[in-house]
């Protein structure tokens, strides 16, 4: 038998929808407070919004006749003449309050900014009270109480109190960056979690994503046809385990969106390792009747009229910004250095010792035994800088150890320079720049190199033929699970091409459908341009030593190499004058 729901159940059943734990009450009250004009905005938690979640604001307010139709299903002041396209505020569906009284105990409190009384109405579980007057100043309580006391079997699916907390203030920080000209505050059992003053754009986003951000970025600002992108994205050399340091606003909404979290990863395979993710700060602009924000009930994703036109437009700005800022690397990786100096941090603690300090030897003497530990001739050892090379970006090379790193002299300080990751992107940025102008320039071998591999792998090389000889990687089959390899790159000519070989097959498998041909190529050149770099372990000549880091100053991206680690490190001499207590 087909019947009709009851009117609490159908509320209850749109709470699900849109309520799922209290950062979603506290994102529909702050949507809302922001929508009615508010200048100052106070959220405060108790519980982790389980017993209270209270959002004050000093917006338009409400009438007596307003909170009685606030409280009530699809109504709105937000939608003008019912129009679902035109779409400019961050609330229009006329769900949340009611829902959110469907589940909880509810109390508004008003007072209209143009003039008139307050008036406060409660709904508890769905039951709604008369509206009555009350005291109030201009603006809007909103306070909602023991959340999920009307379905208590949603109270075991909510995490601890600190994790509720943190998931709250989150959604407050996002809506916060957004709206720069509004004052944010937020406190949990009296503790403040937010103070975010009212001010520019750019210093909101500082004081939301942190100092470090603040000095790791490269600015975007650009327009394809109507959308306009700005914001802040990170260096590289400056990401995080988890993409929550991702913040995406489209026409003042914060956003979780597929396509924009896409056309990030993309924007950043050639320069970050898998698993780790930019931070950014980014704004869209688009058209009200380009972009659809009537997806989801919670409104956290859109949908784009011209999806593939949005993600070019993200993936070509940050890349050509990235390129715009060189070979310069994030400033917290000196930082990093340097710390890993202080002495608090050494495990080496100098022990008194109990034998006889011997007689101090003459001046001869102590210059014979620093002339001991002279390296031997050919080295790697440069004679004194160049006036000149001093003030380059890089400095001059001094000395190699390890060999592996180069000890470059700057005028302010010296710089270390990872020489494998450091010549891993310079041969990388070669191969596509070869690859998109004609191809990648090849070296037949005399003899091919036949490379034993399962059936899998050996199939997957196969099918990529045509685009691997495009990469300059030339291969035809030698029975059912070998690769005949004919012609390689001229840049990695004389590596280990068995091991490249299974490098290659493996990045192959990786690969989906959405995976576009030049992302997988790119990621084949990455490939083998790591294969025909400088490999540790060689000693380079002084004049070996320049030349690359002349070529990593000429070159986009060399601060980093393809898998997104720093290729140098630099250390500026005030920083390590204070590790010796000298200022």
């Amino acid at each position: 038998m087909i019947r009709k729901l009851s009117e609490n159940t159908i509320n209850r059943i749109a709470a699900g929808e849109v309520i799922e734990r209290p950062a979603s009450v506290v994102k529909e009250l702050v949507e809302n407070a922001l929508d009615a004009g508010s200048s100052a905005i106070e959220v405060a938690l108790s519980a982790g919004g389980r017993s209270m979640i209270r959002v004050a604001d000093n917006g338009f307010g409400m009438t007596a006749a307003e909170l009685e139709l606030a409280v009530e299903r699809h109504a709105t002041s937000k939608l003008a003449e019912d129009d679902l396209v035109n779409i400019r505020t961050l609330g229009f569906r006329g769900e949340a309050l009611p829902s959110i009284a469907a589940v909880s105990r509810l109390k508004i409190l008003s007072r209209p900014r143009a003039g008139g009384d307050a008036h406060e109405i409660r709904v508890e579980g769905g039951r709604k009270h008369a509206v009555r007057p009350a005291a109030h100043s201009n603006g809007t309580v909103i306070e909602v109480t023991d959340l999920f006391f009307a379905v208590p079997a949603r109270l075991k699916f909510l995490k601890s109190e600190r994790a509720e907390t943190a998931e709250a203030a989150d959604v407050v920080r996002r809506l916060a960056m957004a709206h720069p000209g509004v004052r944010f505050t937020m406190t949990s059992d009296g503790r403040s979690l937010v103070d975010l003053r009212a001010g520019e754009l750019e210093a909101r986003i500082h004081a939301v994503m942190g100092r470090e951000f603040q000095g790791n970025t490269v600015a975007i600002d650009a327009v394809r046809e109507t959308v306009k992108l700005t914001g802040l994205v990170s260096l590289p050399t400056y990401h995080r385990a988890q993409a929550n340091q991702q913040y995406v606003h489209v026409n003042g909404r914060p956003v979780r969106d597929k396509v924009i979290a896409g056309a990030l990863r993309g924007a950043y395979a050639d320069f970050m390792m898998r698993g780790r993710h930019p931070a950014v700060a980014l704004f869209l602009t688009v058209p009200p009747d380009e972009v659809d924000v009537n997806v989801h009930p919670a409104k956290t994703e859109v949908r784009f009229r011209d999806q593939a036109m949005v993600r070019g437009l993200i993936v070509g700005s940050i890349r050509q910004a990235l390129a715009d800022a060189g070979h310069r690397a994030s400033n917290t990786v000196g930082a990093g250095t340097i710390n890993s100096f202080r002495p608090e941090t050494s495990a080496y603690q100098p022990q008194p010792q109990s034998w006889t300090t011997p007689s101090r030897p003459g001046f001869q003497e102590t210059q014979a035994a620093f002339e001991a530990f002279a390296p031997p001739s050919g080295a790697g050892v440069s004679e004194a800088p160049a006036e000149d090379e001093l003030d380059t970006p890089l400095g001059a090379p001094r000395t190699q150890v390890h060999e592996n790193y180069i000890i470059s002299q700057t005028r302010d300080g010296v710089v270390i320079v990872d020489q494998h990751a450091a010549h891993e992107r310079l041969v990388y940025e070669k191969m596509k720049a070869q690859f998109a102008a004609s191809g990648v320039a090849t070296q037949p071998l005399l003899v091919p190199e036949i490379v034993e591999l399962d059936a899998a792998s050996a199939e997957r090389l196969l099918d990529a033929s045509a685009d691997l000889a495009a990469s300059g990687l030339v291969i035809d089959s030698f029975g059912p699970a070998a690769i005949a390899v004919r012609e390689v790159p001229s840049l990695i000519a004389g590596g280990n091409i068995a091991r490249l070989i299974q490098d290659v097959a493996d990045d192959l498998e990786t690969f989906d459908a959405t995976t576009g041909v030049r992302e997988r190529m790119d990621h084949v050149l990455s490939t083998m341009a790591c294969h025909g770099s400088v490999r540790s372990g060689r000693r380079l000549k002084p004049e070996e030593m320049n030349a690359l880091l002349r070529e990593m100053e000429a070159t986009p991206h060399s601060g980093q190499c393809n898998h997104g680690r720093p290729t140098y490190v630099e250390l500026k001499l005030s920083d390590i004058e204070r590790l010796f207590g000298r200022s």
